[in-house]
Order: C-alpha cells, then sequence, then structure tokens
C-alpha cells in the first residue's frame, strides 16, 4: 500500500512540473506569434520594385485626342504677403474729466457724421452757461447807462458846462466797460464749448470697432472710449522687397488676392514710402481698393490679402483641362512615351483667360498627351 502512494505521489510532481514548464512556454509562443502578426509576417510580400507601365492599349484612347506640350511667354507675379487697414480711423476721446451718462452704439454699428455717441453728465457745464450769460446781461445794461453818460457828457462840455477832465473819465469808464463785456462774451462762448465737450459726436461716417468705457465708468481727458472706421476707405498695405518695391510706380494697377473670400481685385497704388526699412531691406506699399457703399466685399481690418506684384516674364507650360484626370487630391495625365502609355502625376498652376491650365511640373515641352476616356480612367 505504501508503494501505491508513493508512485500516485511521483506522478502528481512530474505533471505539476510539466505544467509549470509548459504553461509558460505557450504564453510565450502565443506572445511571439501575436507580435509575428502584428508585425504583418504572415501577409504577402511584395518585393520592392518599380511599377510597371499602365498596360492600357492606345486603343483606350479616344482617336485625334492627343496635345504636344508647347510653352508660352506670360507674366510672373511675385506673391508679396498684405494686410487689410483703414486709411480713415478715428479714437474718440473725452476732452473733459466727466462721468459718462450714456453710450450709444457698440461694437460693429454704422454710424454717420455727426451722430451722438457718447453723452457725459453736463450739469456743471449748464450751470457754468447759464452763470456767464447771466454775466454778459449784466454788464450789457451798465454798459447802456455808461453810453448815455458819455453822451450826456459831451452835450455839456460842448456848452463848456463840465471840465475836460469829467468828458475823459466818462469816456474811460465807457470803454472800460465795452472791454468787459467783449470779455464776459468770450467766458460765454468758452462755457458753451465746454458744454459741447459733453457730446461726443461721429466725426466721419464708419463702423465701431470697439468701446472701452461703459455708462457710470469716469472719463480721462485723452482717454480713448470708441474706436471707429471708414469701411469705404480700406486698402492693402504690404511691405515689398526693395528689388520689386522699385519697379512699382504710383497709380500703377495691382492684382489684389483675398484668400478667406476666394476673391481677387483689380487695386492701384496709392503709396510708396519713400524709405526703407533696414532691417528687412523692404519697402511699404499702400494699394487702394475700389470700394463703395454697394459693394465693400465684406472687408475687414485686419484680413490677410496677397499683391500679385509683376516680377517679369518666364515660359510656363500649359495644357487643356480636358487632358488631366483627377483623383482624389492628385492630377494626372496620359504621356505616350515610345509608343507606350504612361500615366504620370503632375502639379498644377492657375488657368488662363482661353481656359488652358498651367503645368508647374510633370511634363516637358514636346510631351504628347493623350486624353483618355471615360473607360480609361
Amino acid at each position: 500500500m505504501s508503494t501505491y502512494k508513493k508512485a500516485h505521489t511521483t506522478n502528481t510532481d512530474q505533471k505539476n512540473s510539466l505544467q509549470k514548464v509548459l504553461v509558460p512556454l505557450l504564453a510565450l509562443t502565443l506572445l511571439l506569434v501575436l507580435v509575428a502578426w502584428l508585425a504583418g509576417f504572415f501577409n504577402d510580400k511584395i518585393a520592392p520594385q518599380l511599377k510597371a507601365q499602365s498596360t492600357i492599349k492606345p486603343a483606350d484612347l479616344e482617336r485625334g485626342s492627343r496635345y504636344t506640350v508647347t510653352s508660352r511667354k506670360s507674366v510672373v507675379f511675385e506673391g508679396v504677403a498684405a494686410s487689410i487697414t483703414a486709411k480713415q480711423a478715428t479714437i474718440i476721446s473725452s476732452r473733459i474729466l466727466a462721468r459718462i451718462g450714456a453710450i450709444n452704439v457698440r461694437s460693429g454699428d454704422n454710424v454717420k457724421q455727426g451722430d451722438i455717441l457718447i453723452s457725459l453728465e453736463q450739469s456743471d457745464l449748464s450751470s457754468q452757461v447759464i452763470e456767464a450769460k447771466e454775466q454778459v446781461n449784466v454788464i450789457q445794461v451798465r454798459l447802456k447807462e455808461a453810453e448815455q453818460n458819455y453822451q450826456r457828457t459831451q452835450e455839456l462840455y460842448k456848452k463848456k458846462l463840465v471840465s475836460e477832465f469829467a468828458l475823459d473819465k466818462s469816456k474811460a469808464d465807457y470803454l472800460s466797460i465795452v472791454a468787459e463785456l467783449t470779455a464776459a462774451k468770450q467766458a460765454l462762448q468758452q462755457t458753451k464749448t465746454g458744454l459741447s465737450y459733453a457730446t461726443l459726436r461721429a466725426p466721419i461716417n464708419g463702423k465701431v470697432v470697439d468701446r472701452f468705457a461703459e455708462p457710470g465708468n469716469t472719463a480721462q481727458p485723452g482717454t480713448k472710449l470708441l474706436s471707429l472706421y471708414n469701411p469705404l476707405s480700406l486698402r492693402v498695405e504690404a511691405h515689398v522687397r526693395e528689388a520689386l518695391a522699385l519697379t512699382l510706380v504710383q497709380g500703377q494697377s495691382i492684382n489684389v488676392e483675398l484668400p478667406s473670400l476666394k476673391d481677387n481685385l483689380s487695386g492701384l497704388v496709392e503709396e510708396i514710402v519713400p524709405a526703407a526699412n533696414t532691417g528687412s531691406r523692404t519697402f511699404l506699399v499702400k494699394v487702394s481698393l475700389p470700394l463703395d457703399e454697394t459693394n465693400n466685399h465684406n472687408l475687414q481690418p485686419g484680413m490677410y490679402a496677397r499683391l500679385l506684384i509683376p516680377a517679369g516674364e518666364g515660359d510656363k507650360l500649359y495644357l487643356p483641362e480636358r487632358y488631366i484626370t483627377t483623383v482624389g487630391q492628385l492630377d494626372f495625365i496620359w504621356l505616350n512615351i515610345n509608343g507606350q502609355t504612361e500615366r504620370r502625376l503632375v502639379r498644377l498652376g492657375k488657368k488662363n483667360k482661353i481656359g488652358l491650365v498651367a503645368i508647374i511640373s510633370g511634363v516637358d515641352v514636346g510631351d504628347t498627351v493623350l486624353m483618355p476616356n471615360n473607360s480609361a480612367k
């Protein structure tokens, strides 16, 4: 019986030892297989080589649909980064120290010249105007009395009833009151002017950009309260390299690209600042835009623009658009090379006025381009 127990114990120990070896081994094997699968070990392999030329036969191409690439002389334009700026812009600020009573506009509001933008507290200023008016009235009464006294003294002097001293004194009193009245009128005008400063009006027709205060704030002299600009005075400003800027003249027509609006405008060179930036060796060029109230192109100050400045002539390759095949974002053409058809990737430029598309790269002068039919595409 003891012999049986010993044999059974020996078999159990062997099984446990075998399990301890097999379990890690199986786990390691599974891990290696998983790594090999993730690395693509079980996928079909393709040896590195050049892709064979297309097997499309000439019969798959429309008859007579061949085009020989030629070069054409055309103007080369250099794009210069620019910004939209406002020629006519202004900052609204107060000339006096006063509490803000009301602000009648907000950002984006259109205003006309003379519109009331901000009203300041004006009770003290109104009192000063009333006081100055009363002072003028008092002096006018005194002046009338002095004038009558001077006239009577002149009549008595002619009759030798008063001395010359009395005449001179009455004249001096009259002239003194005349001077007082002039000073009082000037003081009245100053108080009226001060009162007018309590009402801030729009100096131009324009649009409010931002407001920097709220009713109840105290307006400090010279502190900006509003900013506005005239939308019809927008223009393009760019720093142009000196070699290119020296080719421009005032009044020259310049093409302006507006990428965000997908629009193009034709502007005129308005100003060329006659001093180069010593750091960048560029000149500031300002180009006016053809804007009016019905056609302002939704332009805003600070928007990005590009000036297309003529930079000489060069040869460009053009191809009719129907010869170009587009797959996703890639453009291809079919070439006839030594009797064989080859598909080639090309980079396209802009289309010209007669409908030809500029080819930046992918073809050379003299290449024969084939136009595939629907089945060949």
